[in-house]
């Protein structure tokens, strides 16, 4: 594990030599796109295992599924074949 602390330190040392509006860039490029996936992932994983979790078995699945789709008023039965 030295040789990822090294490597760390000399990208961590050529980080705080760059002029500061390229280290706020490459600081945004980077980290933006990568905490809105973990934030994205995160969202996934806690609506899942919450639908799956709850004590309620006629709980609406998670929003963003198919099946979590709510009819609207007037329309049931619309496109199904009943």
């Amino acid at each position: 594990m030295d040789w990822l602390a090294e490597w760390w330190d000399g990208v961590e040392l050529w980080l705080t030599q760059l002029w500061f509006p390229f280290q706020f860039t490459l600081v945004m490029v980077v980290l933006l796109p990568l905490c809105l996936g973990v934030a994205w992932f995160i969202d996934r994983v806690v609506d899942r295992v919450s639908a799956r979790i709850t004590p309620v078995h006629d709980a609406e699945p998670p929003v963003r599924t198919e099946r979590g789709r709510r009819e609207q008023p007037g329309q049931a039965g619309v496109g199904t074949g009943s």
